[in-house]
């Protein structure tokens, strides 16, 4: 048979058929010989168990149009990034998974939920990635504002929710698929919350496909094993510069002539954006550099 992996944890599998059956599934040993694991997401055929088995099999995992290490989920075709004025936005894992998402050719959308707590920060962040191609969608989750127009980014997709714990996804999840996951508040001490979806899981609709993931506070590009020169061409607002540089090649951190600095310096792109792909090529530079250690 033929299905999405909705769910898995600790090696068991939940397959969902067209016809939205479910079944319980492990993944056969050569997958594990093999070094590679099933992922929420992936098209699959699979064996149903019996009625004398307690699961049936993956027999084989479908060619996936993407896949993520984190969160762990495979096929998706929009990112909806999430953040939220209270945990303070973390930018820099922000810029890290538009990197990811933009060497896979997926689309993003910044979510800004609990918008009412700060009207200015939407705007802000709107204003920071215009020269990104990245649309930014300012609502409420809890108080169902601006569902309608995130519906319609969300529409024929199959979408996963990602970013910090404690910025409301799983609330955001109950909003859109009115579906029964739980929710936590956040800590008012350390401002970071609580980590409410301990697995990815996704859900089907007619109209979208959605992925509820864990919150997460670390996420690097030196998995990757990008070398680092590469990082600019996922920077679209330095598209219409970075070939007048007087360098060729040019890092766009500290060499004269370059016009991607000379564009920040102009206001033309967000100041902050750039000190931030600094950072990212200092990473990746690092990490390039002990490749073989």
């Amino acid at each position: 048979m033929e299905g999405w992996l909705i769910r898995g944890q600790g090696g068991v599998y939940t397959a969902e058929d067209e016809a939205g059956a479910q079944y319980v599934l492990r993944a056969k040993n050569r997958f594990r010989r093999q070094q590679i694991s099933p992922l929420v997401g992936d098209r699959i055929l699979f064996t149903p168990g019996t009625v004398s088995d307690e699961h049936g099999w993956i027999d084989e995992i479908l060619p996936r149009s993407s896949a993520f290490v984190r969160p762990a989920v495979a096929n998706v075709t929009l990112m909806a990034i999430v953040v939220a004025p209270e945990p303070a936005p973390d930018l820099l894992m922000v810029d890290r998974l538009l990197v990811q998402c933009r060497k896979q050719g997926i689309r993003v959308v910044l979510v800004v939920n609990k918008s009412d707590l700060d009207p200015s920060l939407a705007p802000e962040l709107e204003k920071a990635y215009a020269g990104a191609d990245v649309r930014v969608r300012a609502i409420s989750a809890l108080k169902r504002e601006g569902l309608e127009q995130l519906e319609e980014c969300l529409r024929g997709e199959t979408v996963t929710l990602s970013g910090q714990s404690g910025v409301g996804k799983s609330t955001l999840a109950n909003s859109l698929l009115h579906v029964a996951a739980e929710t936590g508040e956040i800590s008012r001490r350390i401002l970071r919350g609580r980590n409410t979806t301990r697995h990815a899981e996704l859900f089907r609709s007619p109209r979208f496909n959605l992925m509820d993931t864990p919150g997460f506070s670390l996420i690097t590009l030196s998995e990757e094993q990008m070398e680092p020169i590469l990082l600019q061409e996922y920077y679209p607002e330095f598209e219409a510069m970075r070939h007048d540089c007087r360098f060729t090649p040019c890092w766009h951190q500290g060499e004269p002539g370059c016009q991607v600095r000379a564009a920040v310096k102009a206001g033309q792109i967000d100041e902050n954006r750039y000190t931030r792909y600094v950072a990212l090529l200092r990473e990746l530079d690092e990490a390039w550099r002990n490749r073989y250690a």
